[in-house]
């Protein structure tokens, strides 16, 4: 039942929230429709690419332990009739996660090393540190990592990949019977030497001011902080161009899982321990005490002398985050016999030492095979 206040108005005074997108899209032509739409879902992909994601390996793996500051990930196709070594990948523990050595299909070390031959084969998988672990230093993650290789079998051929390399050469030296054969990939060894940028910062920087960003994050190194740094230094990329580049190849699923891919990755950075963060800068990177045989781990004084195996070192030309001087100046402080150190330049910068397609396909098939070689 109706009253003469409550007659009918017309469809488009009472409607118009339902149908005005209808009204609008009519004053499209047909380009400007399709314009519209793709500026649309590239809106909703662009959302997804940094709130919806997260990092995933690669490749199929399990858990072979769950520490407090790793996951032991085990990417083994084991053979019965071969007796191998095990080989550990130590991933950076530097403010991204270590899919970076499982990055995708095309884009694996995991993968390069496992086609080449090594079928043993474990990742350090560093957890993104709470705040009940911001008082953890160097040496609780050292401590783990010899939990992680004793679970590997006891004896392992170590790479390790950035930070990991410096954190693989404490190891080394710390357990030199631990290590059969050791590689050091775009690892800041000697942190003094070259012209890098993180390098310069550190130098430049008062250890005050990387002690305010600690205590900005509450006693943690928050992963936030460094990927806006990162950002900052190339703002139109990250703030215009990458989403000019999504709109123009929204249309192309290879593109748009790439980006994916990558998104998934860089915009989920990790937090590392403030008090860790501090040793590494004051001690490491201030003070490169490491080259100089003052870094006490595990209780003992550390000297990179005691390493005797064989080792590669991996740098990068172009490389201006570790600079090749910072990895092949190990040479001068290793008890490794010249002729068992080999020393290899790769045309590039520091990412594509572990997931750039030429690295992956012209240099690590060689590390690979060097690996299963016999002292």
């Amino acid at each position: 039942m109706t009253t003469a206040g409550d007659e009918k108005k017309p469809l488009t005074q009472n409607s118009v929230p339902w149908f005005w997108p209808l009204q609008l899209a009519s004053h499209f032509a047909t380009h400007q429709l399709e314009e519209f739409n793709r500026g649309l879902r590239t809106i909703a992909e662009a959302t997804r690419l940094e709130h919806g994601l997260e990092p995933e390996f690669a490749s199929p793996n399990r858990i072979a332990l769950d520490l407090h500051t790793m996951r032991l990930r085990d990417f083994s196709k084991p053979d019965p009739r071969r007796h191998e070594i095990p080989t550990l990948i130590d991933a950076p523990y530097a403010g991204h996660t270590a899919v970076i050595a499982d990055y995708a299909d095309d884009q694996s070390l995991v993968r390069s090393l496992l086609d080449n031959g090594i079928t043993r084969l474990f990742l350090t998988d560093w957890k993104s540190a709470t705040y009940q672990m911001k008082d953890y230093d160097i040496d609780n993650y050292l401590a783990e990592m010899h939990v992680a290789v004793d679970e590997a079998g006891g004896r392992v051929n170590l790479i390790g990949l950035c930070q990991g390399g410096w954190m693989s050469a404490m190891y080394a030296a710390r357990y030199p019977h631990k290590v059969n054969r050791l590689v050091l990939a775009g690892a800041p060894i000697d942190t003094a030497a070259g012209e890098g940028a993180i390098r310069n910062i550190s130098h430049i920087l008062p250890l005050a001011d990387y002690r305010n960003l600690v205590n900005m994050g509450g006693g943690l190194f928050l992963g936030r902080f460094m990927l806006e740094a990162w950002k900052s230094s190339k703002p139109s990329h990250h703030y215009f161009q990458k989403y000019v580049d999504l709109y123009e190849h929204i249309d192309d699923p290879a593109y748009v899982k790439k980006q994916e891919a990558f998104e998934a990755w860089y915009e989920n950075p990790i937090n590392l321990p403030g008090r860790w963060y501090l040793q590494a800068v004051e001690e490491l990177f201030q003070q490169n005490r490491l080259v100089k045989g003052t870094f006490t781990g595990l209780g003992k004084t550390l000297s990179l002398a005691d390493i005797k195996c064989p080792v590669t070192l991996l740098a990068g030309e172009d490389d201006d985050i570790t600079t090749p001087e910072q990895v092949m100046n190990a040479e001068q402080y290793l008890g490794t016999a010249a002729e068992e150190i080999v020393k290899v330049m790769v045309p590039g910068g520091h990412i594509g030492l572990f997931m750039g397609a030429h690295a992956l396909n012209d240099y690590w098939p060689d590390i690979a095979r060097w690996l299963q070689q016999k002292n």
